[in-house]
Protein backbone atom coordinates (compact mmCIF):
# COMPACT_ATOMS: atom_id res chain seq x y z
CA UNK A 1 0.00 0.00 0.00
CA UNK A 2 0.98 3.27 -0.86
CA UNK A 3 1.98 5.62 1.89
CA UNK A 4 -0.35 8.85 1.94
CA UNK A 5 2.87 10.87 1.54
CA UNK A 6 3.47 9.63 -1.44
CA UNK A 7 0.38 9.36 -2.75
CA UNK A 8 0.12 13.10 -2.30
CA UNK A 9 3.82 13.56 -3.39
CA UNK A 10 2.56 11.86 -6.64
CA UNK A 11 -0.45 14.25 -6.97
CA UNK A 12 1.33 16.88 -6.90
CA UNK A 13 3.83 16.34 -9.49
CA UNK A 14 1.57 15.25 -11.71
CA UNK A 15 -0.22 18.66 -11.58
CA UNK A 16 2.74 20.63 -11.61
CA UNK A 17 3.38 18.27 -14.79
CA UNK A 18 0.09 19.68 -16.00
CA UNK A 19 0.44 22.88 -15.19
CA UNK A 20 3.79 23.35 -17.17
CA UNK A 21 2.44 21.43 -20.45
CA UNK A 22 -0.49 23.93 -20.31
CA UNK A 23 1.79 26.61 -20.15
CA UNK A 24 3.79 25.55 -22.64
CA UNK A 25 1.09 24.85 -25.01
CA UNK A 26 -0.01 28.97 -24.37
CA UNK A 27 3.10 29.67 -25.34
CA UNK A 28 2.81 28.28 -28.55
CA UNK A 29 -0.09 29.38 -29.30
CA UNK A 30 0.76 32.68 -28.31
CA UNK A 31 4.00 32.50 -30.87
CA UNK A 32 2.21 31.23 -33.66
CA UNK A 33 -0.64 34.09 -33.61
CA UNK A 34 2.45 36.62 -33.48
CA UNK A 35 3.55 34.90 -36.07
CA UNK A 36 0.41 35.09 -38.33
CA UNK A 37 0.28 38.58 -37.10
CA UNK A 38 3.70 39.29 -38.59
CA UNK A 39 2.71 37.14 -41.88
CA UNK A 40 -0.57 39.14 -42.98
CA UNK A 41 0.90 42.46 -42.20
CA UNK A 42 3.87 41.75 -44.16
CA UNK A 43 1.75 40.64 -46.84
CA UNK A 44 -0.68 43.48 -46.77
CA UNK A 45 1.82 45.79 -47.32
CA UNK A 46 3.24 44.38 -50.15
CA UNK A 47 -0.20 45.39 -51.85
CA UNK A 48 -0.48 49.35 -50.27
CA UNK A 49 1.80 52.62 -50.27
CA UNK A 50 0.59 53.26 -46.40
CA UNK A 51 -1.23 51.06 -44.52
CA UNK A 52 -3.47 51.69 -40.85
CA UNK A 53 -4.51 48.98 -38.57
CA UNK A 54 -7.17 48.46 -35.46
CA UNK A 55 -8.25 51.93 -36.20
CA UNK A 56 -11.46 53.29 -35.78
CA UNK A 57 -13.02 55.96 -38.24
CA UNK A 58 -16.12 58.13 -37.58
CA UNK A 59 -19.59 57.24 -38.46
CA UNK A 60 -20.09 60.95 -38.84
CA UNK A 61 -23.20 60.42 -35.81
CA UNK A 62 -20.55 61.03 -33.00
CA UNK A 63 -19.47 57.27 -32.88
CA UNK A 64 -17.38 54.76 -34.55
CA UNK A 65 -17.14 51.92 -36.32
CA UNK A 66 -13.78 49.75 -36.26
CA UNK A 67 -11.95 48.70 -39.19
CA UNK A 68 -9.14 46.44 -39.14
CA UNK A 69 -6.66 47.48 -42.18
CA UNK A 70 -6.60 50.40 -43.75
CA UNK A 71 -4.73 50.40 -47.03
CA UNK A 72 -3.45 53.56 -49.57
CA UNK A 73 -3.49 51.93 -52.91
CA UNK A 74 -2.70 53.44 -56.18
CA UNK A 75 -6.15 53.38 -57.10
CA UNK A 76 -7.50 54.93 -53.95
CA UNK A 77 -8.55 53.56 -50.18
CA UNK A 78 -9.32 49.87 -49.57
CA UNK A 79 -10.94 48.94 -46.35
CA UNK A 80 -10.23 45.10 -44.99
CA UNK A 81 -12.62 43.43 -42.87
CA UNK A 82 -10.47 39.98 -42.02
CA UNK A 83 -11.95 36.85 -40.41
CA UNK A 84 -10.36 33.24 -39.12
CA UNK A 85 -13.92 31.21 -39.55
CA UNK A 86 -12.58 27.30 -39.61
CA UNK A 87 -14.83 24.91 -41.37
CA UNK A 88 -17.55 24.80 -44.38
CA UNK A 89 -19.20 27.99 -44.77
CA UNK A 90 -22.43 28.89 -46.34
CA UNK A 91 -23.33 32.30 -46.83
CA UNK A 92 -25.04 34.50 -49.14
CA UNK A 93 -25.64 38.00 -50.16
CA UNK A 94 -29.57 37.83 -49.06
CA UNK A 95 -28.88 35.53 -45.59
CA UNK A 96 -29.01 38.06 -42.23
CA UNK A 97 -26.60 35.00 -40.41
CA UNK A 98 -24.02 32.63 -42.20
CA UNK A 99 -23.50 29.27 -41.29
CA UNK A 100 -20.09 27.28 -40.62
CA UNK A 101 -19.81 23.65 -40.09
CA UNK A 102 -16.60 22.71 -38.06
CA UNK A 103 -15.43 19.50 -36.22
CA UNK A 104 -19.10 18.23 -36.57
CA UNK A 105 -20.61 21.60 -34.78
CA UNK A 106 -22.65 23.39 -36.62
CA UNK A 107 -22.63 27.53 -35.73
CA UNK A 108 -24.02 30.80 -37.17
CA UNK A 109 -22.41 34.52 -37.16
CA UNK A 110 -23.66 37.37 -38.81
CA UNK A 111 -23.35 38.31 -42.68
CA UNK A 112 -20.28 40.49 -42.22
CA UNK A 113 -21.28 42.69 -45.45
CA UNK A 114 -23.54 45.31 -44.17
CA UNK A 115 -20.72 45.84 -41.51
CA UNK A 116 -18.38 46.47 -44.70
CA UNK A 117 -20.55 48.47 -46.19
CA UNK A 118 -21.30 50.98 -43.32
CA UNK A 119 -17.46 51.04 -42.99
CA UNK A 120 -17.26 51.89 -46.47
CA UNK A 121 -19.42 54.85 -46.68
CA UNK A 122 -17.56 56.07 -43.07
CA UNK A 123 -14.48 56.30 -44.82
CA UNK A 124 -16.07 57.62 -48.49
CA UNK A 125 -17.79 60.30 -46.48
CA UNK A 126 -13.86 61.66 -44.78
CA UNK A 127 -12.50 61.17 -48.43
CA UNK A 128 -14.23 63.08 -50.77
CA UNK A 129 -14.52 62.04 -54.16
CA UNK A 130 -11.58 59.62 -53.84
CA UNK A 131 -12.62 55.83 -54.84
CA UNK A 132 -13.07 53.34 -51.39
CA UNK A 133 -13.29 49.32 -52.19
CA UNK A 134 -14.24 47.04 -49.92
CA UNK A 135 -13.28 43.33 -49.33
CA UNK A 136 -13.74 40.89 -46.64
CA UNK A 137 -10.49 38.36 -45.96
CA UNK A 138 -11.09 35.10 -45.33
CA UNK A 139 -8.56 32.86 -43.43
CA UNK A 140 -7.42 30.19 -45.77
CA UNK A 141 -8.22 27.83 -43.03
CA UNK A 142 -12.01 28.17 -44.31
CA UNK A 143 -13.74 27.32 -47.41
CA UNK A 144 -17.08 28.36 -49.07
CA UNK A 145 -19.10 25.59 -49.64
CA UNK A 146 -21.44 27.44 -52.64
CA UNK A 147 -19.40 30.30 -54.10
CA UNK A 148 -18.31 33.08 -52.45
CA UNK A 149 -20.34 35.78 -51.95
CA UNK A 150 -20.22 39.48 -53.12
CA UNK A 151 -16.92 41.36 -51.58
CA UNK A 152 -15.60 38.11 -50.13
CA UNK A 153 -12.23 36.78 -50.57
CA UNK A 154 -9.89 34.39 -49.32
CA UNK A 155 -6.21 34.59 -48.20
CA UNK A 156 -4.69 33.70 -50.73
CA UNK A 157 -6.60 35.52 -53.59
CA UNK A 158 -5.48 38.57 -52.80
CA UNK A 159 -2.13 38.40 -54.84
CA UNK A 160 -4.32 37.96 -57.57
CA UNK A 161 -6.42 40.41 -56.83
CA UNK A 162 -4.48 43.28 -55.38
CA UNK A 163 -0.86 44.01 -57.71
CA UNK A 164 1.82 44.27 -55.81
CA UNK A 165 3.48 48.12 -55.05
CA UNK A 166 6.68 48.91 -56.57
CA UNK A 167 9.10 49.48 -54.05
CA UNK A 168 10.64 52.72 -55.42
CA UNK A 169 7.04 54.45 -55.76
CA UNK A 170 6.30 53.31 -52.38
CA UNK A 171 10.31 54.96 -52.10
CA UNK A 172 9.76 58.18 -53.69
CA UNK A 173 5.91 59.88 -53.69
CA UNK A 174 7.40 62.80 -54.99
CA UNK A 175 7.46 61.28 -58.29
CA UNK A 176 4.27 59.56 -57.69
CA UNK A 177 1.21 61.10 -60.84
CA UNK A 178 -1.00 63.81 -59.65
CA UNK A 179 -3.53 61.62 -59.58
CA UNK A 180 -1.79 59.40 -56.37
CA UNK A 181 -0.92 62.62 -54.93
CA UNK A 182 -4.76 63.79 -54.53
CA UNK A 183 -5.47 60.16 -53.13
CA UNK A 184 -2.29 60.52 -50.55
CA UNK A 185 -3.77 63.93 -49.43
CA UNK A 186 -7.20 63.00 -48.67
CA UNK A 187 -5.69 59.89 -47.37
CA UNK A 188 -3.49 61.95 -44.75
CA UNK A 189 -6.49 63.77 -43.78
CA UNK A 190 -8.13 60.62 -43.26
CA UNK A 191 -5.55 59.59 -40.95
CA UNK A 192 -5.29 61.83 -38.65
CA UNK A 193 -9.51 61.61 -38.02
CA UNK A 194 -8.72 57.90 -36.93
CA UNK A 195 -7.84 56.91 -33.44
CA UNK A 196 -6.50 53.59 -32.23
CA UNK A 197 -9.12 50.33 -31.55
CA UNK A 198 -9.89 48.27 -28.60
CA UNK A 199 -10.82 45.68 -30.54
CA UNK A 200 -8.67 42.39 -31.13
CA UNK A 201 -6.37 42.07 -33.92
CA UNK A 202 -7.66 39.36 -36.12
CA UNK A 203 -4.97 36.96 -36.84
CA UNK A 204 -5.57 35.14 -40.07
Amino acid sequence: MTPPSLALRGLGAAAGIGLVALAAAALVRRHQRRARRRALLERLGRFALEAVHRVQVPDGMGGFYHVDHLLLTPRGVLVLDTRRVPGLIFGGDQMSEWTVLARGRRDTFDNPQPALYDRIAAVKALVGDVPVEGLIVFSNVGRFAKGKPKGVVMLDELDAGLGPIDPEARASPADEPAGIATIRAAWTGLVARLRPSPHEFTNL
